[in-house]
């Protein structure tokens, strides 16, 4: 604590109006005073922010500054920076309330959300407050900033991208209302034991969050199992009604998604399972205390882990639990607390439009038909009506194997109704594709919602019910239309659009690469952060010496900066000098890590052979940041193989620290936050036609990193934005890899009739990266030489010529940094606020609220 300031000295803030009304949820109607008060600024003095925050630290964290810990102090900081948006989230309600527009209901399995404190900040416009009110605290807001754990709400690119398309809806006025699950210990942390993968629990919520809001209270009943009954109703007509075997409670928790700096601030709800008998006194009393408290653990293992492994029996019936679980609270909250007591339902679609983020959420469609038929009492065509009009569907896959398909007899046995509803909606279907086909018996087969009788085909059931069905790239929606869904796109063609994948700007660069976003505020001015496509503005500066100049300081900033963390946060040290060649994305076959994989093993293996002398390898460290899932046994094998070949490589003195080998654990939104800055080079190397969009080769190119990638998912944009001179285009095309499958591609082919790639796969083979045990990689090496589904070894020859051309690029700096700020300025069109106008005027056919 700073010499001139005592604790003693420094008065308690205010009492903040706005603590009496936090309780209040997003759906509510809000009756405090300050729920109808204008928007207020920030505070402008940094004593208003001390006195908060010193408020803070006494009430809620119960103790003063001289004694708090940095988790209490910043418990406290976190409670002030959300204390000042709280006012503009009652604003926001009241008004959602009072004008009751569109709503958007995005509904989705999980949000990768990244640290809160750092975008709360952002948008309250608070950071140099905040900053110099804690300096006078004697506090560095770095240390505050280090102690916030990452939310374990998502995995990887799907989550990310629901978190950017929350916080442009926010950020562009647009009502939302984001739903998924409350993850206990999302999905895992990674850590390495002689360089394989081993889970642990990710206990993100072990000190607790301060940034969600609990309303036991609006907590809903979510029924399992049992059968299905017949009765005569009232009105005479025979009804159908679910009698379940048991059932859990979803209480839900608030999160604020605000919007940079324009006052509004929306809602991300998401729900955790409760038993609703959770606790049995009597047979507690008896001594059997594990079974007294059988039914809490049972129900709460719906909302425990991210994504179960799902290998067992038991485990696909938990992720079934966890789909419907968290789509029956989220339906039944809307219709219950967002709409006003005598709703007709018949006009839902005028009031929410709910956004199917891939497969995971499909059980919705037969869950609103359930409602409106057997507690509303709609005729079919009636409920049929409504639901079809309610739902859109983004698909985020190509892979078959990707697209959900639930055994009918798991969901008869779980969701009994639902499978009813389901069959009747396959009948109605079908006889629309009759009527549209006659006599195409073969069609009608190849559509069926059913699958052989046996699975229920999510994709397909989205398809038929949804207004809209979208890909997320121009290569993708292509790819949807035709390969995956062509039956579907022939009887619609209507349905199915484009829209391209964005990342949000305020976390990508203005959080994550401050001193990139101060050159361009200096340079054009700071209205790029909700309009990005200004950074077409930058352009003409690629030819000024002076900006390349500036540009090329921050990037080795950016060096340093990851350097550091990862030597603190991993004890891996990064040598100066090098070109960063980075490759972070789920591990899987098609994303092809094998392939890079290769080359860096190639390189070691030409010095070792003498082929080329080590001074001849340009310097180069190669980031990996992957997770595999853990029942994925050839991904796992992977990861154990790239350890093994870093270890060795980074140990090896004949290659004079010229090449390096990185893999940190647990790469997370954090440390993608450090690293995509600090890279020269995006590594986008799928099977063209496998990659439905990606979202990391776009906050790498924003971030002014050359790619290396196939034609492929969005690198079919980015190459065309950027020019074929500033991409470093491989591979074959989507076309050529479809013509090589029908032909029959044999990897042993090209292992063969390649020395070279022959004598890379004989060096891991050799024992050289397991202790001279030669077999420890035989699943790895033995899958590439005789199946290599996503053909890398095709490919090996064409990537190994393109990254040749990024070692003549980047031996002349100017050219490379020229070609970075170009990268950098013609990719604007990824922002996550342009993919929102498009789903706005492609899909919802909403508009933002005034």
């Amino acid at each position: 604590m700073s010499e001139n300031v005592r604790t003693d000295q420094l008065p308690l803030a205010d009492e903040s109006p706005t603590t009496e009304s936090r309780d209040l949820g997003p759906s509510g109607n809000p009756t405090h005073p300050l729920a109808t008060a204008p928007v207020g600024a920030p505070p402008h003095s940094v004593d208003g922010f001390v006195k908060e925050f010193l408020h803070e630290l006494n009430t809620n964290q119960g103790v003063p500054l001289s004694m708090s810990s940095v988790n209490d102090q910043y418990m406290a900081l976190a409670s002030t920076v959300r204390n000042y948006l709280m006012a503009r989230w009652l604003e926001t309600n009241r008004k959602v309330h009072e004008n009751k527009p569109k709503t958007i209901g995005y509904l989705s399995a999980e949000y990768l959300l990244g640290r809160q404190l750092g975008n709360a900040l952002l948008a309250t416009d608070l950071s140099d407050i905040a900053e110099k009110g804690l300096a006078l605290c004697g506090i560095d807001i770095a240390t505050l900033r280090a102690q916030e754990v990452e939310p374990g709400l998502g995995n990887g690119g799907l989550g990310r991208l629901a978190a950017c398309f929350i916080d442009s809806l926010a950020t562009m006025d647009v009502p939302c209302v984001g739903y998924g699950i409350r993850y206990e210990y999302g999905i895992f942390r990674q850590t390495f034991v002689d360089g394989r993968q081993v889970e642990q629990p990710d206990t993100w919520l072990s000190l607790g969050s301060p940034w969600e809001f609990p309303h036991p209270e609006a907590s809903v009943q979510v029924d399992f199992g049992g059968h299905t009954e017949r009765y005569i109703g009232e009105d005479g007509r025979e009804r159908v009604r679910w009698v379940p075997a048991w059932n859990v409670l979803g209480v839900p928790y608030n999160y604020m998604v605000p919007g940079y700096l324009n006052g509004r601030v929306n809602t991300l709800r998401l729900w955790s399972a409760q038993a609703t008998k959770a606790f049995d006194l009597q047979i507690f009393n008896s001594g059997d205390y594990a079974q007294a408290v059988r039914a809490q653990t049972f129900a709460e293992n719906i909302s425990k882990v991210l994504y179960p492994e799902d290998s067992t029996p038991q485990g696909k019936e938990l992720r079934l639990q966890q789909q419907y679980f968290f789509v029956a609270c989220s339906l039944r909250d809307f219709i219950d607390h967002s709409l006003e007591d005598g709703f007709d339902l018949h006009n839902l679609p005028e009031r929410i439009t709910f956004q199917l983020n891939d497969t995971h959420p499909v059980i919705a469609v037969p869950e609103l038909m359930r409602i409106l038929i057997d507690e509303y009492d709609f005729e079919w065509d009636e409920a049929w009506d409504v639901t079809s009009r309610c739902f859109a569907y983004t698909c985020h896959t190509l892979l078959p194997e990707a697209l959900e398909v639930w055994p009918t007899d798991l969901l008869g046995r779980l969701l009994p109704r639902h499978l009813e509803l389901i069959y009747q909606i396959n009948d109605h279907f079908l006889a629309e594709v009759r009527e549209a086909f006659p006599g195409d018996d073969l069609r009608a087969h190849h559509m069926s919602i059913i699958s052989h009788g046996q699975g229920v085909r999510m994709a397909f059931l989205a398809t038929v019910a949804g207004t809209k069905v979208n890909g997320v790239a121009e290569l993708h929606s292509q790819l949807l239309r035709d390969k995956v869904l062509p039956d579907f796109s022939a009887l619609w063609p209507e349905k199915f659009t484009n829209v391209t994948n964005g990342v949000t700007p305020r976390r990508f660069v203005r959080l994550s690469n401050p001193k990139l976003s101060e050159l361009i505020n200096d340079t054009i001015g700071n209205g790029w952060v909700t309009d990005l496509e200004r950074l077409k503005e930058l352009e003409p500066y690629a030819d000024d010496p002076e900006f390349r100049a500036q540009f090329a300081e921050i990037k080795a900033w950016n060096k340093h900066r990851i350097a550091d963390l990862l030597r603190a946060r991993d004890g891996i040290d990064l040598p100066d000098g090098h070109l960063v060649d980075v490759m972070v994305k789920r591990l899987h076959e098609y994303k092809r890590q094998s392939l890079k994989l290769l080359h860096i093993v190639s390189l070691y293996e030409q010095v070792l052979s003498g082929k080329i002398a080590a001074s001849e390898v340009m310097p180069r460290t190669v980031v990996f940041g992957s997770k595999a899932a853990p029942g994925y046994a050839m991904a796992k094998e992977t990861i154990h193989l790239i350890n093994k070949v870093a270890a060795t490589i980074n140990a090896d003195p004949i290659l004079e620290g010229r090449l390096k080998i990185a893999f940190p654990a647990n790469y997370n939104v954090t440390l993608a936050e450090k690293l995509i800055p600090a890279a020269d080079l995006s590594e986008q190397i799928s099977l063209a036609g496998m990659e439905a969009s990606g979202t990391g080769n776009m906050k790498f190119a924003l971030n002014g990193a050359l790619t290396i990638g196939t034609d492929d998912g969005a690198n079919v944009e980015i190459r065309k934005l950027v020019g074929d001179k500033h991409f470093f285009l491989f591979g074959m095309s989507e076309p050529e890899v479809a013509e090589l499958g029908a032909q029959g591609y044999n990897p042993h082919s090209y292992y063969d009739a390649n020395p070279q790639l022959k004598a890379t796969l004989d060096l891991i083979s050799s024992g050289v990266f397991s202790n001279g045990d030669r077999h420890l990689f035989d699943m790895v090496v033995e899958n590439l030489k005789n199946q290599d589904r996503f053909m890398a070894l095709a490919d090996f020859d064409s990537y190994v010529a393109a990254q040749a051309k990024v070692e003549e690029r980047y031996a002349d700096q100017d050219s490379w940094m020229r070609s970075a700020i170009l990268n950098m300025a013609r990719t604007g069109y990824f922002s996550s606020d342009r993919s929102m106008r498009d789903y706005l005027q492609r899909i919802w056919h909403t508009t933002p609220m005034l």
